[in-house]
């Protein structure tokens, strides 16, 4: 065991995943955390890539439409040192690049709020401390718990209650969360991390939908009315002479409290054209529900009450309310991917320290703590078994049900559950760098980003609002001359109702944010929108065999001597040269001759000939090890071995020869056993017409015999690590929309080159840098589920946008009274505020009813 010179962690040398030379010496890391940290990859990286910017979410209440989306973009970008800003419709929030030096997050969000929309703040957990406090059920238990904590320095605030709850705000760099709890502990009261409480987010969108309800209900409620005094004219119904008497005035008593709670469409929609110089939907509602109301108290003061539109403003409002309401709801559902993924995790941990068994935050828990846990328990973080045995059920990361057996030195993943027995373990990952949190980290900046095909719909979003308000005002200028002022009236406020651009907003997002959380519940995380979005594209796929198509487990299957050499000899001096080699094939013959109880010693002298084999020297022999190529570069002749050769290539095995003092002496050969679905996996991808390509360094007929066992019909072989990349630009130039799928390690040029990279995942580390997708099984029927999801989350978008450009393109004409001449038809502004309110619902909803997608395969 070796030291972690970073945070001091003990590293068994031989399974060390990262490792780094300095000065002649070998360090040994636990993570790739510490392993950047180590070799300054991490700020070189930050530094080339975003000369000093940071990235922050602002979370966001009060959008509803694509003009808000563009309002609040611009106004960020005009701040000086914003790099880029992207807003999601669906999630509500901002994602903000930016160069701390000439702006901080403060100003950003005080933009934000200058624009007319609210930014929710959310507490930093990590400083507040939620408690249950068992006893403290009075004013004197509350005195004497909080004089206790009076003595201590680093609390900020306090909230002590009598329902046995506290709330404690403290600085982390003064005191610890266990030393808070330690105290009151002493004061005599025993406490518990009280984990129910709900992030601020989640909270502000409850109480929105709720605050949504109420409204919705009053302004329904008192629309029924208007909505009977509007229509008993038309269809014969009676209205008592009294009220008729006093129609203009009961109702403007009854409009007046709907406009009241539609206050927000004005203070929002007014706010951003005064402070924000730009119009949404807010403004359009604001000031054709406003026209409408307006003109109804000048003719009721007029005595024209002929030419009331009260209703049409009452009834506007309530229905657009009840549109928000639903979609709040739906839009909710969207992210239930992401809930869940968060859900997951444990709460709270059981450490070792100073030798006692304490309950901690999961927070709290630091790389090197022994955790403990007990039957029935979730693992509260990643790390590796030092004591016990049990068996976790993984199949939040595997999918398979079945739990999986663990001994000492098993790795454990973070919010997998313990079933069996107890164990400890030595925490190896935490935070933000545990598997379960790198999937949530890759799931929201998805569901966050913006895919290609929604630039369309922001680049006309931006312009369509003062557009409407242009067709609107021209129209009934026109209309005027010909039917009148309340004609007028009634075309400017259907323009300005019906056009308001919620579809258009919400067409993208939500299927994004649907697709990639049916992604993730599949194990398939779509990087961003841009892959989820080019994968639909994709028509051919590039698969690497080693470790992709195959297990990367190879094992001897013929020794074959062609010379005094017998097979145990053969055997001993192939694993010596390839003893300290790490291809998965040098270590089938080093484990193979270690099976049968050879003794390896080390090679005297080896050379490593890239593509073609090895060269070493052991006790005076020279011995080489590998392909033709290696035999024919140095003149040895091999044509005793060529008929053994060609027979066990053409059954699909790698035969490598070897030569003892520049004469063949026989072949060894190997192979490796195909991955279970890989050939099922194939076999759909070409009923998809996606074209499957093997990428291997195998000579052809090798390479030949296993594509015709996969199914595969092209193969490209004898390509060296390095030339990948170039096959797969060749590949492109041929007109291909090329995907490759790799282990994301020896495969990353090839990956970054590809149109999509798809990265397989060890489970344990999927913030594979390279793929765009990163498969967190190593099954490749996810390969399929990959492509299939993004075909048909991209049709919904499609769908989506159809039916978004479509209704305004049908609606906008009818309401600006175009068919009027021909066929006397007008549309009805509150047919027009009941048709924009449901179509932002019916956008939502068909993108909901992708979470019933099943995959083909």
């Amino acid at each position: 065991m070796v030291k972690d010179p970073v945070c001091g962690m003990e590293v068994d040398s031989d399974t060390a995943k990262f490792k780094a030379e300095k000065d002649g010496e070998t360090f040994y890391f636990c993570s790739k955390h510490c392993y950047d940290s180590f070799t300054g990859k991490t700020e070189k990286h930050h530094a080339e890539t975003s000369h000093g910017s940071e990235k922050c979410t602002i979370n966001i209440d009060g959008m509803h439409c694509a003009s808000c989306v563009s309002t609040i973009e611009n106004a960020l970008k005009k701040n000086k040192g914003v790099k880029n800003a992207s807003v999601n419709l669906a999630s509500q929030k901002a994602l903000v690049e930016y160069n701390p030096k000439d702006v901080s997050k403060e100003e950003l969000e005080k933009t934000i709020e200058d624009t007319g929309y609210n930014v929710v703040k959310e507490k930093s957990e990590g400083n507040v401390l939620k408690l249950k406090v068992i006893g403290m059920d009075n004013p004197h238990c509350i005195s004497i718990v909080g004089s206790a904590l009076d003595k201590l320095k680093g609390i900020e605030s306090k909230e002590l209650l009598p329902t046995e709850k506290a709330t404690i705000e403290y600085n982390p760099n003064v005191i610890s969360s266990n030393k808070i709890r330690e105290t009151i502990k002493d004061a005599g009261y025993d406490n518990f991390l009280d984990t129910d409480s709900q992030d601020e987010e989640k909270k502000a969108r409850k109480r929105e939908i709720r605050n949504l309800k109420y409204k919705t209900t009053i302004a329904m409620v008192l629309s029924l009315p208007l909505l009977y005094f509007a229509m008993a004219p038309h269809i014969g119904l009676p209205i008592a002479l009294f009220i008729e008497r006093y129609m203009a005035l009961i109702q403007f008593i009854i409009t007046t409290p709907i406009m009241l709670v539609g206050y927000e469409f004005f203070y929002k929609g007014f706010r951003s054209v005064i402070k924000a110089k730009t119009a949404n939907m807010d403004t359009l509602v604001a000031i054709g529900t406003g026209a409408a109301y307006v003109y109804s108290i000048y003719s009721s003061l007029v005595g024209n009450i002929e030419q009331l539109y009260f209703e049409v403003a009452g009834i506007l409002i309530a229905f657009i309310l009840l549109g928000r309401y639903l979609e709040a709801k739906a839009k909710g559902k969207t992210s239930e991917a992401i809930k869940k993924l968060m859900g997951l995790s444990a709460k709270t941990a059981l450490v070792i320290r100073n030798g006692k068994e304490i309950e901690v935050s999961i927070d709290e828990v630091i790389v090197g703590d022994i955790v403990i846990v007990k039957p029935g328990q979730k693992v509260p973080v990643d790390g590796i078994i030092t004591e016990g045995h049990s068996s976790i059920d993984e199949s939040m990361i595997s999918g398979e049900s079945i739990p999986v057996e663990k001994i000492v030195s098993s790795n454990v993943i973070g919010a997998t559950i313990n079933k069996t027995g107890s164990f400890k373990f030595k925490a190896t990952k935490v935070g933000s760098e545990t598997a379960l949190a790198q999937i949530i980290k890759m799931v929201e900046e998805a569901q966050g980003s913006k895919a290609p095909i929604q630039k369309l719909a922001d680049i006309i979003s931006s312009y369509f609002v003062p557009v409407v308000v242009t067709i609107g005002v021209v129209s009934s200028i026109i209309w005027y001359f010909f039917g009148g002022m309340a004609f007028a009236l009634t075309i400017f406020v259907a323009v300005l109702i019906i056009a308001c651009p919620c579809a258009l907003g919400l067409a993208t997002p939500t299927a994004i944010m649907v697709g990639t959380g049916k992604g993730a519940e599949n194990g398939i995380l779509f990087k961003n929108a841009e892959s989820l979005q080019m994968a639909n594209k994709v028509n051919t796929i590039v698969f690497d065999k080693t470790g992709t198509l195959t297990k990367g487990e190879p094992q001897v299957t013929d020794i074959i001597s062609t010379s005094k050499y017998d097979e145990k000899e053969l055997l001993l001096y192939a694993a010596v040269a390839e003893k300290n080699s790490e291809h998965p094939l040098g270590e089938a013959i080093v484990n193979n001759a270690k099976e049968k109880k050879l003794y390896l010693e080390d090679p005297d002298k080896f050379n490593s000939i890239t593509g073609k084999g090895i060269e070493v020297t052991y006790k005076n022999l020279l011995i080489d090890l590998g392909n033709r190529k290696l035999m024919e570069e140095k003149k040895i002749d091999y044509r005793n071995a060529s008929e053994d050769l060609e027979r066990l290539e053409t059954e699909g095995k790698t035969a490598m020869l070897i030569a003892i003092d520049n004469n063949i002496a026989g072949i060894v050969a190997v192979a490796d056993t195909l991955k279970e679905f890989s050939k099922e996996a194939i076999k759909v991808l070409n009923d998809m017409d996606v074209e499957s390509i093997m990428i291997t360094g195998d000579n052809k007929r090798t390479a030949e015999a296993i594509a015709k066992q996969l199914g595969m019909k092209r193969v490209l072989s004898e390509v060296l690590p390095q030339d990948k990349a170039n096959e797969i630009k060749k590949l492109q130039e041929e007109g291909k929309k090329v995907a490759m799928v790799g282990d994301g390690i020896n495969d990353a040029p090839a990956l970054t080159q590809a149109d999509i990279g798809i990265a397989i995942g060890s489970g344990t580390d999927v913030a594979i840098e390279s793929g765009d997708i990163v498969l967190i099984k190593e099954d490749l029927r996810d390969v399929v589920v990959a492509m299939d999801l993004s075909r048909y989350t991209m049709r919904k978008i499609k769908q989506n946008l159809f039916w978004a450009f479509f209704y305004n393109s049908l609606g906008i004409p009818l309401a600006a009274g175009a068919l009027y001449p021909f066929t006397g038809f007008l549309l009805n502004p509150i047919i027009a505020g009941i048709a924009m309110a449901f179509s932002s619902v019916s956008v939502v909803t068909n993108s909901l009813m992708m979470k019933k997608y099943k995959a083909k395969i």
